[in-house]
């Protein structure tokens, strides 16, 4: 966790501490913990949006229960919304953290195993372009380099996601990918 995000979530655990007292001050009080939850999730909005969608809303969700609960003057309601949205905070940082090594890992693997695959395959149509085995008719052949362009194209349109950084959208679109490449090199008979 950043250095920044601890001193947030000190800040919401020291006001906590402070709304032990009523009236005003409670207020002022559960205020500064729901703004200092709200500054934590705002630390991690950008990259919590890309990667972990789904925990940025039920973060988002818990400091809005708290500030519904202020709105009502429920102040321990408040600063338990307050806390359980740090809490969440918190955890938006580690499991952002996850999910870009999980997607960095999984695009070197796809970034090192497809262009192998279509190399080989390119390698394989140009030889049988020059003498097509008599197991193969042209229209097998036609099907197969289509097959391939096709392939070849989302690739390319795969790359450019993750050259724009758009790891989880290139992960998307060559998902298949690896699985169409096997039944094409099974087509041209090229062995694993």
């Amino acid at each position: 966790m950043n250095r920044r995000m601890s001193w947030v979530l000190k800040g919401v655990l020291g006001a906590a501490l402070l709304a032990g007292g009523c009236g005003s001050a409670q207020k002022e009080a559960t205020e500064a913990a729901i703004n200092a939850a709200q500054t934590a999730i705002n630390t991690m909005q950008g990259e919590a949006a890309k990667y972990v969608p789904e925990q940025l809303a039920a973060a988002n969700d818990a400091l809005q229960s708290a500030r519904n609960a202020l709105a009502k003057s429920d102040y321990g309601g408040a600063l338990a919304g307050a806390r359980e949205a740090a809490n969440r905070a918190r955890e938006l940082a580690a499991a952002t953290a996850a999910k870009k090594e999980e997607w960095r890992k999984t695009w070197a693997s796809l970034d090192e195993a497809i262009p192998k695959s279509l190399e080989a395959a390119k390698v394989k149509l140009d030889a049988y372009s020059r003498r097509r085995p008599a197991t193969m008719d042209s229209a097998q052949l036609d099907t197969a380099e289509a097959q391939y362009e096709q392939l070849k194209q989302k690739w390319a349109e795969a790359k450019a996601e993750a050259a724009q950084g758009n790891l989880g959208e290139a992960i998307q679109k060559a998902s298949g990918l690896p699985d169409q490449l096997t039944q094409l090199k099974e087509m041209l008979a090229i062995k694993p």
